[in-house]
């Protein structure tokens, strides 16, 4: 009987064989450069997300945003609808319309989305800032007010948020004083180191299920791992928080990088995706994008200075992304804005001037960093790149 049913199967499968029709051409498999972004990082359960700005992505004159946001990424991180001056700019009155249009922009594309951020020292509404600064809220109340904002951003979102960016930017730079790392700003200041570990059990108990991240820039390599070496800060205070039993799933790396420096290699920055790995946590770039140098020559259109320009953004790009691919709790790869004609980057880095930092040009053409990724996305592969390891929220 056993030969029989192998006999049987070998012709069946010869004779489908045999009467398969040739594939035609226009029901061949779409070649890599026509595949999206999202379409190609699904083979390795890689999410790929943006920022998105609501202004662009309601623009009638700008249909290719709103096109390009839906079809080329999973994932979405709101870019300013869900920080705190957004949604309550004036006490005890929230403003959740701009986010629940992300979220059910979102819904439609079935997208994930990075709930961006919940506490941090910058975009603060100005009766919170104002009221601490006059003493009329006091650290106490203010602790009691961080909790209320906490518990009451999550709980309206709660079951549709991937990951929260908990903590922002707590951390601060070799180049402030002192040198050595300490943690900076608002928060700090007024109520003590503690609010972290405070801020990611409120933000737990709001939600079981969302996966809980800090988040920080210039960590994407550890330098000589002493007391201005912020990765290495940044490392063992998650070490310390994680061994204490606070709830923090993963630590997103922002990835903003720019062409002027030196920067670093991939495996500069898997050492330490796999450093925040072994801890139990896992890993996410948040923010990516690669300024440059707006340059006499690139703003008068010198292809002698704009082209290296674009190849070492690229190449920058392409860096994380392989340290990320590599790491199998690498969770999400997000860049900040999707084109250049909506970058956060010529605002605020105005002197001198930079720009060309995202993916697509102003003309929402794709850029060599685009088709970088999208390379890198399509031929990595066993042995050294395997699907993501799912992470489960700490409670």
């Amino acid at each position: 009987m056993k030969r029989f049913l192998v006999v049987g199967a070998t012709v069946l499968m010869l004779a489908g064989v045999l009467t398969a029709v040739p594939v035609s051409a226009d029901q061949r498999h779409p070649t890599v450069a026509e595949q999206s972004l999202r379409t190609l990082a699904a083979r390795h359960n890689l999410a790929i997300g943006t920022a998105i700005d609501m202004d662009a992505l309601r623009d009638a004159a700008s249909p290719q945003y709103r096109a390009l946001a839906a079809s080329q990424f999973s994932s979405v991180t709101a870019e300013n609808v869900m920080k705190w001056e957004a949604l309550e700019p004036t006490r005890g009155v929230y403003n959740w319309g701009p986010a629940d249009e992300l979220i059910d922009f979102a819904r439609k594309n079935k997208q994930k989305v990075r709930g961006h951020v919940l506490v941090w020292q910058n975009q603060l509404p100005t009766w919170l800032t104002q009221g601490v600064n006059d003493g009329t809220i006091s650290n106490t109340e203010l602790r009691d007010i961080l909790r209320k904002h906490i518990t009451t951003v999550v709980k309206r979102f709660k079951g549709k948020i991937w990951q929260w960016d908990v903590v922002n930017e707590a951390v601060s730079d070799p180049w402030d004083s002192p040198s050595s790392i300490h943690l900076k700003g608002f928060w700090a200041q007024h109520l003590g180191p503690g609010y972290i570990a405070d801020a990611f059990r409120w933000a737990r108990a709001a939600d079981p299920e969302a996966l809980l991240f800090y988040n920080d820039y210039n960590i994407e390599a550890f330098s000589d791992r002493g007391p201005s070496d912020k990765t290495w800060y940044t490392y063992n205070m998650a070490k310390q928080l994680r061994a204490s039993g606070v709830p923090i799933d993963g630590v997103g790396s922002q990835g903003h990088l720019a062409t002027q420096y030196g920067n670093y290699d991939a495996f500069q920055a898997l050492e330490v995706l796999d450093a925040f790995s072994d801890l139990g946590l896992a890993t996410a770039f948040t923010e990516v994008d690669v300024r440059s140098l707006m340059t006499d020559g690139v703003r008068a259109g010198d292809a002698n200075e704009i082209n290296p320009r674009l190849q070492a953004s690229a190449a920058n790009y392409s860096v994380l992304l392989q340290a990320c691919l590599a790491n199998r709790r690498c969770l999400s790869y997000t860049v900040w804005g999707l084109t250049d004609k909506h970058s956060w980057v010529p605002s605020w880095f105005s002197n001198p001037p930079e720009g060309l930092a995202t993916l697509y040009d102003e003309s929402y053409l794709p850029k060599r960093a685009y088709n970088v990724v999208k390379a890198d996305l399509a031929f990595a592969g066993p042995p050294y790149v395997l699907p993501r390891v799912s992470q489960k929220p700490r409670r």
